[in-house]
């Protein structure tokens, strides 16, 4: 289980690819000037000092120095870092900008937008989780020699989740160095529920595993490269893995969990009582699910099963019974017709060819029906037609 420990202001910075700075040297303590780049030894002032948390405005001219690889030209600030701070930095204006940062022992860190072929571009932010407490040197960059104009660095703290236990409903911001986080999310109460994972670093990755072996991943069901899982779930602990989908891709993301949207207002149910003329509400996830349907006196019943998820299959089982439908009603929705007995049988309610999940409605209407001398006691297998009370001789669909 990954460890999240601290506190972390961040501070933000974007652009694109960073033309490498070549000669200066970053000394230990702020000096009262630094050498030029490219072995030319006159001397400049000191890079200003950015304060975290404030806007920084700037200009990138013909003044600014020079990279001597490129013919770019670059401005630096000394920004002052404690061990576990996590620094986000934003750069905008018309400078068609790049960022790098570096350490206090001139080890480039970070430099413009995510490499990983996999993510998509972030196009003005740069985070990094600082290591080791010091004095930081942030470059900022023209892309190239006729890069200039004015650009404003601005900074922001955040405070990141320092719990491995998550809370429903929640919101938290984590960060992946290597590997996965991993949080214990409890539902106390049964329902359809919605887990997602946003991030403009990686490519986003969920894992969710539970009780009874319960276990669904995602990678891009959110969009773009955003990861979400939407389920009905039975109350217990549950283990949420946040992680990136390629390699150990670092960045910050967003964890967001909740009710299902389209659940507010219904009552989701996935087993129990189908009542005559009491329509009820389910999610479909793979497996069937039977619901009991009591009959007090013999009815000519109709059974419908709807959803614009996935293809309906309906199954009704009783005392040598066994009734079923793929789309007799509209669309890809089923319905059952079926001359009944005083009894009580299985409702059940799953897909057409078992894959697929989504929301669905299941609904069971009766009218009175008086079963023929030879059929009392039993149950038709074949579809009552209405008009009638005399039951058909008995097949199967």
């Amino acid at each position: 289980m990954a460890t999240r420990a601290y506190s972390v202001p961040l501070a933000a910075l974007g652009g694109g690819a960073v033309g490498f700075v070549v000669g200066w040297q970053l000394p230990a303590t702020a000096p009262d000037t630094l050498p030029v780049i490219d072995d030319v030894h006159a001397e400049v002032a000191a890079p200003p000092r950015l304060v975290l948390g404030e806007r920084q405005r700037g200009e990138i001219t013909t003044a600014s120095e020079l990279n001597g690889k490129d013919g770019s030209r670059f401005e630096r600030y000394l920004l002052p870092l404690e061990r576990g701070t996590l620094l986000e930095l934003e750069l905008d204006g018309p400078l068609q900008g790049a960022l790098a940062l570096y350490d206090a022992h001139q080890q480039l860190l970070v430099a413009g937008p995510a490499q990983d072929s996999h993510v998509a571009p972030a196009a003005t932010s740069l985070r990094r989780r600082i290591d080791e407490s010091g004095d930081y040197l942030v470059v900022i960059s023209g892309q190239d020699v006729h890069s200039y104009g004015p650009y404003t660095l601005a900074s922001r703290q955040m405070t990141l989740t320092t719990s491995d236990t998550l809370a429903m409903p929640s919101q938290a911001d984590g960060w992946l160095q290597e590997g996965g986080d991993t949080y214990t999310v409890t539902i106390e109460e049964s329902g359809l529920y919605q887990f997602e994972m946003r991030s403009s670093d990686l490519d986003a990755y969920l894992v969710l595993e539970g009780p009874n072996g319960y276990r669904r991943e995602d990678d891009d069901s959110a969009g773009q490269l955003d990861a979400r899982i939407a389920d009905f779930l039975e109350a217990g602990e549950y283990r949420l893995t946040a992680r990136a989908a390629y390699g150990q891709a670092s960045g910050l993301y967003t964890l967001r969990l909740g009710p299902h949207e389209t659940a507010s207002g219904e009552a989701l149910r996935n087993s129990g009582e189908l009542r005559i003329d009491e329509p009820l509400h389910g999610w479909f996830s793979g497996s069937p699910l039977v619901y009991r349907l009591a009959l007090e006196t013999p009815a000519a019943v109709t059974l419908d099963l709807l959803s614009a998820d996935f293809d309906a299959f309906l199954e009704l089982r009783g005392d040598d019974l066994f009734v079923s439908d793929d789309d007799g009603g509209e669309g890809l929705n089923a319905r059952l017709l079926q001359p009944l007995p005083a009894g009580r049988y299985e409702v059940a309610a799953r897909s057409h060819s078992g894959s697929g999940s989504g929301l669905f409605e299941l609904r069971a209407a009766a009218i009175p029906w008086r079963p023929s001398p030879a059929m009392a006691g039993s149950a038709s297998a074949a579809p009552f037609r209405p008009g009638s009370n005399r039951a058909p001789a008995a097949s199967t669909r």
